[in-house]
């Protein structure tokens, strides 16, 4: 269930001017609400997700430190601002409902067992997923007409910025103790960005879906129009280059062929995305 958490040096609640937001201007946006609503969602289900990755990180003090005293505490934070502008914004959907429901699905769903083999691969494959944080809450802020919203989400954008780089750091350190190779890691990349199509972004965009249209609870076709056209919206905005970049580091190719391969694989996944 949703939780508060202790904050950490840097912006919180207070500094969100909820009473400035227009919410006339916001309101009837109904696909922003769902994106919006689908971040709290995850955002605020970081703590189970932390202690599954803590227990794995268990010995290693630094990780586990940072994970639960900074990296837990950013995410709940996220989730906390998110929360409020939904609420400010559309308080009639009953949040608490439909994020209960969400988290007792996503609970089945965060298993250590879904982890990679080693550590060095699962850092890897969380620089994937701090990759697709970043980026979406770049796009989410780019396609934000309502400055309080834009706000929020460019704030959020340089934590996760910041994760990643942490994460990074971290997976280099035991790449040097585990030697997992290059192709293991881009296998254990692969594999991330894969579960990404269908994972929690989905599932949370399911139950904001439910609950706030309940007529059309089990419409799978609706449903899938939906979450299209959400994909459409936000691949407009999407910062491609960003996203080549930080997925590549990992793989820790020689800098003129990461620098060779940046313009290629940029033009291909824009194309991809259009």
């Amino acid at each position: 269930m949703y939780k508060q958490a202790n904050t950490v040096p840097g912006w919180d609640l207070s500094q969100i001017p909820l009473d400035s937001i227009e919410v006339s201007r916001v309101k009837p946006q109904e696909d922003l609400f769902y994106l919006v609503t689908a971040a709290s969602f995850i955002e605020s289900g970081a703590d189970l997700y932390t202690g599954n990755l803590a227990g794995y990180f268990d010995g290693d003090d630094e990780v586990t430190d940072w994970l639960t005293n900074r990296w837990q505490v950013e995410e709940m934070r996220h989730g906390r601002a998110l929360r409020a502008y939904v609420c400010h914004v559309w308080p009639e959907f009953d949040w608490e409902r439909a994020f209960a429901a969400f988290f007792a699905d996503y609970a089945r769903q965060c298993i250590v067992d879904a982890f990679e083999p080693t550590r060095a691969l699962e850092l890897a494959a969380r620089c994937v997923v701090e990759t697709g944080t970043s980026t979406f809450y770049q796009a989410l802020a780019a396609q934000a007409v309502e400055p309080v919203l834009a706000g929020i989400t460019t704030r959020i954008r340089a934590d996760e910025i910041s994760h990643f780089k942490h994460f990074y750091r971290y997976f280099r350190a035991y790449r040097e103790r585990e030697a997992p190779g290059r192709l293991r890691v881009l296998a254990a990349v692969g594999r991330r960005m894969g579960e990404a199509r269908s994972g929690d972004g989905e599932c949370a965009l399911r139950h904001a879906f439910e609950v706030r249209q309940p007529e059309m609870q089990g419409d799978r076709a609706a449903f899938q129009a939906l979450n299209k056209r959400l994909g459409q919206q936000m691949k407009r905005h999407y910062p491609v280059e960003m996203a080549v970049k930080m997925l590549l580091k990992p793989l820790d190719l020689p800098p003129r062929f990461a620098h060779a391969l940046q313009g290629p694989l940029t033009r291909a996944l824009s194309l991809a995305l259009h």
